[in-house]
């Protein structure tokens, strides 16, 4: 018997199942890296943690949470909030002992102070330049088309 036209050769598609079935475990294996398994004890110290790892800054991904990040430095910190949890420390003294030893960088939303306020206030002041130079735009071009027309003109 001869070959079916268009059909993939058995040789061809158990290569093709092999490659899909080595993608999909990197792929599965690289997102159950990032997953922080530890669960506490206390469902209310779970919610907390979770909810200040998501808002603490990987140091060495500096584009992820520490709870995203699969790096050694991210479970460090996560270690960290962990034990400042079970120490009875509040949020906001967890988040002022991870600025004080990183730095403001460490906050996704860092506080409102001296040294971050250009973060707060730039965005404003970009949008109120954008709007004073879109709104010049404007008059001048409206100017320019109320004025006399050089066609309209006729030689004198």
């Amino acid at each position: 018997m001869g070959a079916i036209p268009g059909a993939v050769p058995r040789k061809v598609r158990a290569g093709l199942v092999g490659w899909l079935l080595l993608m999909a475990g990197l792929l599965a294996s690289g997102l159950a890296a990032a997953v922080d398994p530890v669960e506490l004890e206390d469902p209310a110290l779970q919610a907390r943690y979770r909810a200040l790892s998501h808002e603490l800054r990987c140091m060495q991904c500096q584009n992820q949470s520490i709870a995203d990040s699969p790096v050694g430095l991210a479970g460090d910190l996560r270690r960290e909030v962990r034990e400042l949890l079970l120490q009875g420390k509040s949020d906001a003294e967890i988040r002022a002992w991870m600025r004080e030893r990183y730095g403001d960088f460490i906050l996704f939303r860092p506080v409102f102070s001296w040294r971050t306020a250009w973060l707060w206030l730039a965005p404003a002041a970009l949008l109120l330049l954008g709007i004073g130079i879109a709104v010049r735009i404007v008059r001048q071009r409206a100017a320019l088309a109320g004025g006399p027309d050089i066609d309209d003109e006729t030689p004198a």
